[in-house]
């Protein structure tokens, strides 16, 4: 499996990004496609969530200001930020979980994609 996120930039508090992850070798049977991000020095934060099934979860950092989607044919996973503030500054990571929870092996993770927000 391999994910590789993209999209990140420079942008003006209050303003809108979407981020991409394509994504290669998803397995047929999968737990869920998910957006993290990690500012530095803390630990990984869930974003959103799209399980395999469809079902959609927002993290409460950025509930109601983000949309998750997932382009099944093109095999793209998008975040779409609104209104993003210079707390939401990070790096913006793609994951897939899939397999055995207990596995290390359940978490694959995409390099990860710099958003940077301005006052």
């Amino acid at each position: 499996v391999q994910l590789q996120a993209s999209g990140g930039g420079v942008v003006q508090a209050g303003g809108s990004l979407r981020l991409s992850c394509q994504i290669s070798g998803l397995p047929e049977r999968f737990d869920s496609l998910n957006w993290f991000r990690e500012v530095s020095g803390m630990q990984r934060r869930l974003i959103a969530a799209v399980e395999s099934g469809g079902a959609v979860h927002y993290g409460d950092s950025m509930k109601g200001r983000v949309t998750i989607s997932r382009d099944k044919i093109k095999g793209v996973l998008y975040l779409q930020m609104n209104d993003l503030k210079p707390d939401d500054t990070a790096v913006y990571f793609c994951n897939l979980q899939a397999g055995n929870s207990y596995s290390p092996n359940y978490n694959h993770w995409g390099r990860g994609t710099l958003v940077t927000v301005s006052s």
